[in-house]
């Protein structure tokens, strides 16, 4: 194994400290692949990464917080599209994350960050950030629908992105049925239909209103 143990805000971005973590990253994806959460530990990402498993410890500290990184690392394959049209771009966003949970690997670390957030609260917490913030970043799709007109001024844009995001979890963790092209068209098609009609106004209008 190497050792690597650089001093904090000593290593320029693509030196040795990118290379540790892309190394335990890729060993901790592969680990998660053969054996799942259950039967990863620091020690195996440590020899499969040839990283020191004091600086993995002295880095991360637990698998948990190996396994957050990782799924924020590998949710940024998952575009957003500008098509010009809301349709079209929840239909792309959809197919995204289709054929991301498509993948058993991927499953997985979803699966395994899922798990250690019911044991540990950094987990639970890093979970709950990273959906917030996926959810504002793929916003944007149903705000330039809003500028467009095709939805209602007071569209609520996360309500959107949930509606959009939801079956594909439930999907992945509840039914454990499968992640297709057809589960990402009908969920694409009835987020979009429910915006256009109004479902998802702002809780903000609605107050206006009484």
């Amino acid at each position: 194994m190497s050792e690597e143990e650089p001093t904090p805000g000593s290593v320029r971005p693509g030196g040795r400290t990118a290379r540790t973590r892309a190394a335990v990253l890729a060993a901790t994806f592969d680990e998660l692949g053969e054996g799942g959460y259950g039967e990863l530990t620091m020690e195996k990402i440590a020899q499969r990464s040839g990283v020191h498993l004091a600086t993995v410890y002295r880095r991360w500290g637990s698998v948990e917080r190996i396994i957050c990184e990782l799924m924020i690392d590998k949710s940024a394959d998952i575009a957003l599209p500008d098509t010009g049209s809301l349709r079209a771009d929840l239909l792309g966003l959809a197919s995204g994350i289709g054929v991301f949970y498509a993948a058993p690997r991927n499953r997985r670390v979803m699966e395994a960050v899922v798990a250690a957030a019911v044991r540990q609260p950094y987990a639970a917490e890093m979970l709950r950030d990273f959906f917030r913030d996926r959810r504002r970043e793929a916003a944007v799709l149903v705000r330039r629908a809003i500028e467009r007109g095709e939805v209602p001024a007071d569209t609520d844009t996360d309500a959107v992105i949930a509606a959009l995001g939801a079956p594909f979890y439930y999907r992945l963790l509840i039914s454990r049925g499968p992640i297709d092209q057809d589960l990402a068209e009908t969920t694409a098609a009835a987020a979009y239909e429910a915006a256009r009609a109004g479902v998802f106004r702002h809780p903000a209008a609605d107050a206006g209103e009484r």
